[in-house]
């Protein structure tokens, strides 16, 4: 009997274990900030603050330490500014538009050298191996 009440508490921790996992809270960025900025104005206890937020001394202080941390580097300038979404995209358009070019300028380039050594003609057609390799280049 004494087994079978110990699998069952077993069973029972393994499922609250399960269930605190799946619901415990996710903080995003902007929630630890506000944490982080009330902790260091230093209007009530670091403690106390934690109460009320439901969260460990000690999550809150790896924050503060993180916080402290990236506004330091960004300080020094040693963190690159993050590209927004419309600039991210002309980038890639860009570079799309110049992968074109090159790919081009590199099959015209190839005739013109097949064509002064004397292979093919004038409307010389370029195998699909070939072309393959050119995009691989590219």
């Amino acid at each position: 009997m004494n087994k079978k009440s110990g699998t069952s508490k077993d069973a029972a921790d393994k499922l609250v274990r399960g269930i605190k996992r799946k619901t415990r809270k996710n903080y995003s960025a902007e929630e630890k900030i506000r944490i982080v900025l009330v902790g260091l104005r230093g209007e009530e206890s670091i403690a106390a603050l934690c109460r009320r937020e439901g969260i460990a001394e000690s999550l809150y202080y790896s924050w503060s330490k993180e916080f402290l941390e990236a506004g330091k580097q960004r300080l020094a300038g040693e963190t690159a500014r993050q590209a927004t979404t419309p600039e991210v995209k002309e980038l890639r358009s860009e570079a799309a538009a110049l992968k074109e070019v090159v790919a081009e300028l590199t099959l015209n380039n190839r005739l013109l050298k097949k064509h002064d050594r004397g292979w093919g003609g004038r409307r010389m057609r370029y195998p699909a191996s070939e072309k393959l390799e050119i995009i691989r280049t590219v």
